[in-house]
């Protein structure tokens, strides 16, 4: 695969990727005002959430859009802030693979409860 392809490939993913991120958001921030307006504590917030399979779901689809768009823009940045040091991709794919795997951990804590 030519590097244009390639290019043109992580452009639409990340552009894909920051449409889900700005629905993600937007509903994120809806749930938080709904908890604060409601006077919810920490404790009433996770027995709404644990064992709940559609929060659990919608966060890990905002962590999959995570794990596509930020690491693309890092290595973006860092490739035209340091084009000659090849830190772009080692440093992209370790942010890649810490989003996943801290977020999805995230994600089965608070479904969980905690207790796995």
């Amino acid at each position: 695969m030519s590097a244009a392809v390639m290019q043109a490939k992580l452009w639409y993913a990340q552009r894909i990727s920051a449409m889900i991120l700005g629905i993600c958001v937007a509903i994120h921030l809806v749930i938080i005002f709904y908890a604060i307006r409601g006077g919810l504590s920490a404790q009433e917030i996770l027995g709404r959430t644990q064992g709940n399979l559609a929060f659990a779901l919608f966060y890990e689809i905002f962590v999959l859009a995570c794990f596509v768009h930020a690491p693309i823009g890092v290595a973006n940045i860092l490739q035209e802030t340091l084009p000659k040091s090849g830190i772009a991709k080692p440093a992209s794919w370790l942010l890649a693979i810490l989003i996943l795997t801290l977020g999805t951990t995230a994600v089965i804590g608070v479904y969980s409860g905690g207790a796995l």
